[in-house]
């Protein structure tokens, strides 16, 4: 499996820095994984050439571009019809809340919608992508994706809570949220990593390699990355917009 980095701010886009968001391709399967505002544009292939969507959850930062999506594939001479989407019953319901009644019509021709919750499994050509529920505010699922003998996981938004470290063990790439930098007993909101919990978790999980995502613009991404390596144990990855890395 190949990865493209198309963002990985956290919270919010920076100019060059779309937030959450990436591109999964396997053979001829193209998949874009969360939608970030600035992602959309930032795809590296003809939008027409993505095959599904799965989205982890219904804050703006990973869905908003839903929209950008919606408006580019329907409000056109020839739009396009059908596209699957994979996300958990809250984000359908969010994203379809934001229009008036004759554009909410359009909605389910222009989106495939498939809701998945923890346990569910979907194969999309190649990969085989499975759902677990995440420790966060609102309805979030990670997901394992597994093509070819290589497996990748991808938090999503979450804190440490729950058992869903269980769904990222073994795999060879592991995408983690990292929002916070210190102790996660400092954080006023549980709901989410330190750098520390990712390098711990993808240690305890036996992650061959770890990558640091979701990570806001005022914090210093290199210290992120230093305190990963602290409890990881070895060399932390972070991902940046533009970046391509193999699973």
């Amino acid at each position: 499996m190949k990865v493209y980095v198309l963002g990985s701010s956290g919270t919010f886009p920076t100019p060059g820095r779309p937030a959450s968001g990436y591109l999964v391709e396997q053979g001829s399967m193209r998949v874009w994984c969360d939608a970030g505002p600035g992602t959309y544009t930032a795809l590296p292939v003809d939008p027409d050439l993505v095959d599904a969507i799965v989205i982890s959850h219904q804050h703006p930062d990973h869905c908003s571009d839903l929209l950008t999506a919606f408006h580019a594939w329907t409000y056109r001479p020839d739009p396009r019809e059908g596209v699957p989407l994979y996300a958990p019953q809250a984000v359908w319901d969010r994203i379809a809340g934001f229009f008036d009644e004759g554009q909410g019509t359009s909605l389910p021709v222009t989106f495939d919608f498939h809701p998945v919750w923890t346990g569910d499994q979907v194969e999309l050509g190649d990969i085989a992508i499975s759902f677990t529920a995440m420790d966060h505010s609102v309805p979030t699922v990670g997901s394992r994706w597994e093509a070819n003998n290589r497996k990748l996981f991808y938090t999503a938004d979450t804190g440490p809570a729950g058992d869903w470290m269980t769904s990222a063990e073994g795999v060879h790439v592991m995408i983690s949220e990292a929002s916070y930098q210190g102790n996660h007993e400092d954080q006023a909101y549980a709901q989410h990593l330190t750098a520390e919990d990712a390098g711990r978790i993808a240690r305890e999980a036996g992650v061959r390699k770890l990558f640091l995502t979701h990570i806001p613009p005022y914090l210093d991404a290199a210290r992120s990355v230093y305190e990963a390596e602290q409890t990881f144990d070895r060399p932390v990855n972070l991902a940046v917009a533009g970046a391509t890395f193999e699973v």
